[in-house]
């Protein structure tokens, strides 16, 4: 057991990361209620000895944490995006150029409660031709998973009916900033 499994089993966390080790793919992660999601994700998939990026406002990436997050795989999303183009192009763009790219998105998009989850990955996952895996940090069983690949079918309002139907079970560390409605 590595490091990262060995701080999670600590924790009193169980992780099971059962979908096949991809060179391209888009994690869904939900529900998304604390910064301790990126930490525990983080770990867990880490502890699988895998690696994926991540997206974080670009307010995050001041020195030294920007140097830190960089490392890691994060990527900085501007808040104004308009030298840049969409986010969605950008991000299509570079899993097109990259031979091997994970990158785990919240479709919530925020730690508080909404009803509208963004549909982005929905999009680039299309666009890019890459697979959407669930990732679930399950505050209510301590149990971290990503044992499911979603088939888009190209209707997004359907898509992203089903995904919230997956996630509605499962409970964030702030229960009440969680919705799949």
């Amino acid at each position: 057991m590595n490091i990262a499994g060995l701080i999670l089993r600590l924790l009193g966390w169980k992780v099971e990361i059962d979908v096949p080790d991809m060179p391209k793919s888009i994690i869904c992660v939900a529900p998304h209620t604390s910064n301790w999601d990126f930490i525990l994700g983080e770990l867990a998939y880490t502890s699988a000895g895998r690696k994926a990026g991540f997206l974080m406002k670009d307010t995050w990436f001041f020195w030294p944490l920007g140097c830190l997050f960089r490392a890691i795989g994060g990527i900085a999303v501007p808040r104004r995006r308009k030298s840049t183009g969409s986010l969605t192009e950008f991000l299509v763009n570079k899993f097109n150029r990259s031979e091997r790219m994970t990158i785990a998105i919240t479709p919530e998009g925020t730690r508080s409660r909404t009803t509208r989850w963004h549909t982005g990955f929905l999009h680039i996952a299309a666009e890019a031709h890459v697979p959407i895996v669930l990732g679930v940090l399950d505050f209510g069983t301590k149990h971290i998973f990503v044992n499911r690949t979603f088939e888009p079918t190209g209707d997004v309002e359907a898509d992203m009916r089903a995904i919230k139907d997956f996630y509605a079970p499962y409970k964030g560390k702030h229960p009440e900033k969680f919705t799949a409605e």
